[in-house]
């Protein structure tokens, strides 16, 4: 268990700003993450990596000299929202562009990728690195649906030395995907993880067994086998990492032994001596190796193993120079230290004029995005409960944290006399913003586009409705990737809207179309329990998946009763 902690919904925050009071030397606090605390030349490409909260040294503690400039943080294995990633990687950028590097997840793909779209629409040339180096989450055919684990580290290792080194952005792109196409990690847990305020671990492993091939954000195993020697051990990591060495890779590698959270360094060591000499029995010789806790999963007990096949291109990247609070390789230059930023605390939010009509629609927005957040916060428990059975256990916490974040701004819009269209638009963000994760975006991007359909001036008409719920469906479908089958939100979503829009095209009363809708949101979230998931984590579990329904569509037929409910009291 996470023992330590004030506030469970502000614990990956708070963990940043302590981080950044111990190493104030290397690294500053910003709105969304860290940035080095020294001066960066104008002209070099910044290295900007992220991803979720709980996994400590990543990615904070990557941040320094011949490493990243600047690090984002989401919640507690929640991706950290667009519009954070977007404001980091711009106070990091000194001209020479960007590479936004983070794991193969679905919610950091979305956001990050999301981020990057905005900031080449400000004429800033950006470059997308999904690490996939996890060979137990798909196949070797399969390669890009793989997930980043503590293959992230010799990855943007490399990256981060080829930026400090002044190449262009086309250099350090094409050696950091060099970096992670030759880097392969494979795991395995003696233990589950807990996150902050929670008394149950996330999964749990029988007494005397092991999960293998587990991911970071405490996915279950792909399976069980009972403890095994540090000898065994050893074996079976090499054995299965080596088995996939890339094509042409010789035989000097950098090598990562990695702990994630729960399991003693004295263990590592221990295991190290095996691993080595299994390593040398495969052929490789160790370049530099790291034995420790890089990336970890909070409590979780257990280790992985990480080989990067190195080249003449790479070898000196991986032993260059860096200073950061996790990792430090050699001597770096003295820097200066960077100016103080603008003070971020009191931006205040303008909002467009609005007539009485509209404030009135946006103040039972506001009622309706009230209520639902204290529904979902009572739904919390079970929501994670049935996201644990294949995924990571996080959907009831990141639709807590988005639905109150999204409640607050609305009130607080409506408060200042926004009208309907102003009110959704600042729930969209505020959402997308507290949530993380790929619930977080979606939840976001549908409430941002439904906003669209609505004004400032007028009180919502049922073609404005209709118009809402389909531009909703649309920018979760289209963004989001997702389609009816495959076990997500959007089966509950599709026949929603449809039954919606064919209710009001038909001249049914609106309360009456909602209702139906949201009785067909229902039927359609609880079938999802007979389909397989083939999106997101879940997918290399659907057998654990198969009979129970899937927490995104639960939820979302949830959301739809409560804001019904809204609507036949106004």
């Amino acid at each position: 268990m996470t023992h330590v902690f004030e506030d469970a919904d502000s614990f990956a925050e708070e963990a940043v700003h302590g981080y950044c009071m111990v190493h104030e030397r290397i690294v500053r606090a910003v709105t969304g993450g860290v940035l080095r605390s020294t001066v960066t030349p104008a002209g070099k490409v910044a290295l900007v990596i992220g991803g979720g909260s709980g996994h400590y040294p990543a990615f904070a503690g990557y941040v320094g000299a011949g490493l990243a400039d600047a690090a984002i943080a989401g919640d507690v294995f929640a991706s950290p929202a667009t519009q954070l990633i977007a404001s980091v990687a711009r106070k990091a950028e000194r001209g020479a562009g960007i590479v936004l590097g983070f794991g193969n997840y679905a919610g950091d793909v979305l956001n990050f990728g999301f981020a990057a779209e905005q900031l080449r629409a400000g004429g800033i040339d950006v470059r997308v690195l999904a690490i996939t180096d996890d060979i137990a989450s798909a196949s070797p055919e399969e390669t890009s649906r793989r997930r980043g684990v503590a293959g992230d580290i010799p990855v943007f290792k490399i990256a981060g030395a080829a930026a400090e080194a002044g190449l262009s952005l086309d250099d350090v792109e094409r050696l950091a995907r060099l970096a992670n196409a030759r880097t392969r990690s494979f795991g395995v847990a003696f233990g589950g993880c807990t996150l902050p305020g929670s008394r149950e671990p996330l999964f749990e492993v029988p007494a005397g067994k092991m999960a293998i091939g587990l991911g970071i954000h405490g996915e279950p195993g792909i399976e069980e086998t009972d403890i095994m020697s540090a000898s065994s051990l050893a074996a079976l990591l090499v054995e299965r990492v080596l088995a996939e060495a890339p094509d042409g890779a010789s035989g000097r590698a950098a090598v990562l032994l990695n702990g994630l959270g729960g399991t003693k360094h004295e263990e590592l060591f221990v295991l190290w001596t095996y691993i080595a000499d299994a390593l040398e029995r495969g052929g490789i010789t160790p370049v530099s190796p790291l034995v420790g806790e890089y990336v970890t999963s909070l409590d979780m007990e257990g280790c992985s193993l990480t080989l990067t096949w190195l080249d003449e291109e790479l070898e000196p990247l991986w032993l260059a120079p860096c200073d950061t609070a996790a990792l430090r390789v050699g001597n770096t230059a003295p820097a200066e230290r960077a100016p103080a930023l603008p003070d971020e605390s009191d931006v205040r939010r303008s909002w467009p004029d609005a007539t009485p009509e509209a404030k009135r629609a946006g103040q039972t927005f506001a009622l309706a995005l009230s209520r639902l957040a204290a529904t979902l916060r009572n739904a919390e428990a079970e929501l994670g409960r049935i996201d644990a059975l294949a995924g990571d256990g996080d959907h009831g916490q990141g639709m807590t944290r988005g639905s109150r974040a999204a409640a607050e701004a609305a009130d607080e819009a409506a408060k200042a006399g926004a009208g309907a269209a102003s009110v959704l638009a600042a729930a969209a963000d505020a959402w997308a913003a507290r949530a993380g994760g790929t619930s977080g975006v979606i939840w976001g991007l549908g409430l941002q586009a439904a906003s669209g359909a609505f004004d400032d001036r007028t009180s919502p008409t049922r073609e404005q409705a209709r118009q809402a719920a389909k531009s909703a469906l649309e920018a979760v479908m289209r963004l989001g990737g997702a389609r009816p089958g495959d076990k997500t939100l959007v089966d509950a979503l599709a026949p929603f809207v449809e039954t919606l829009v064919a209710d009001i095209e038909a001249d049914l009363p609106t309360k009456v179309a909602w209702a139906h809708a949201t009785e067909r949101a229902h039927e359609a979230a609880n079938a999802t329990a007979d389909l397989l998931p083939k999106l997101g984590r879940a997918r290399i579990h659907t057998e654990r998946s198969r009979g129970h329904r899937d927490a995104g569509a639960v939820s979302l037929a949830l959301a739809a009763r409560i804001v019904g409910d809204t609507i036949n009291e106004h």
